[in-house]
């Protein structure tokens, strides 16, 4: 081997990056056309157009896409007065709350949409915003707000919650579908909507509790969104919850780009890739993929009131 060569440890490392940075190949079309619930099509490759495009050709025809922070909250409500298949959910990401008030950059969502560190001034600046958007009729919910212990530590969590207890009254009083991010905080986040009164129409974004907390979600009516991470080997207490959930309030998203389902987990995620996650539903449902996309789109139109 010459000095110039690579190694064969280097190119392993890159053949294996390479692998990771492909986009996983297009799976057999759904019969039934569905929805994305949750999206972020500004954080994928390539165009809108061309995102919209290979989505529709396996079926899914619709897409919610979310805004984490005030600038991406501008971009959602844009692209879905553009594109008459998009949907917007606009909010301060629960890590954006911290960034805002503290100065902190928590979970990396920010675009500089806000002033950082600017304290409870800036973040009701920031929430003035978001209700402006979300009075636009293209904007269909509020969200993705609520509490993540996983990433803000105890000096965030008073910003967390002052930013999600708002976007909750944002949502009921502009009648809109609140959306919900829920990382390592079930208790709180549950006690926070019954201490406030959660909206007509609430989703829980990348379902991530148990069995037990899908019975209380239910009760309360709350719709229950699962992602690509129901399809992993070590996730079932998902499919549990998944099994016990009412058919109709359950919905199917992506959160591309992150949450690849299985067999591609760790590759890039898109929109295209819904009906991998329909499927393995339906497996754990005991029900064939059409009943399954046909419950699903159904529940996310009405969900998201479009």
């Amino acid at each position: 081997m010459s000095p110039a060569s690579p190694s064969a440890s280097a190119k392993g490392t890159r053949n294996d990056r390479d692998a990771r940075d492909t986009p996983p190949p297009l799976p057999e079309p759904l019969r039934v056309a569905v929805a994305d619930s949750h999206t972020h099509l500004d954080m994928q490759s390539g165009t809108v157009e061309e995102g919209l495009a290979k989505a529709a050709s396996v079926g899914v025809t619709t897409v919610v896409q979310v805004g984490c922070d005030v600038k991406g909250s501008r971009w959602a409500a844009e692209t879905a007065a553009a594109y008459e298949n998009v949907h917007a959910a606009v909010a301060l990401h629960p890590n954006e709350a911290p960034r805002i008030v503290l100065g902190d950059p928590g979970g990396g969502w920010s675009r500089q949409g806000a002033r950082a560190g600017g304290g409870e001034a800036a973040l009701d600046e920031a929430l003035a915003e978001i209700e402006a958007l979300a009075k636009l009729d293209h904007v269909k919910a509020v969200g993705e707000t609520g509490l993540d212990y996983f990433r803000t530590g105890p000096e965030g969590m008073a910003a967390q919650e002052r930013s999600f207890r708002a976007h909750i009254e944002i949502a009921k009083r502009q009648g809109k579908a609140l959306v919900i991010h829920d990382r390592d905080a079930h208790a709180d986040v549950l006690r926070v909507l019954r201490e406030e009164g959660a909206p007509e129409r609430t989703v829980f974004h990348c379902y991530s509790g148990d069995a037990d907390m899908a019975r209380e979600c239910a009760a309360a009516g709350y719709y229950m969104s699962f992602a690509g991470t129901v399809t992993f080997k070590n996730a079932q207490p998902l499919r549990d919850a998944l099994a016990v959930a009412p058919l109709e309030l359950v919905l199917v998203e992506t959160d591309a780009p992150y949450l690849t389902p299985a067999p591609y987990r760790g590759r890039p995620n898109a929109p295209y890739l819904v009906p991998l996650t329909v499927r393995a539903m339906a497996a754990v449902r005991g029900i064939d993929e059409d009943a399954m996309a046909t419950a699903l789109a159904a529940n996310t139109a009405r969900a998201f009131a479009y």
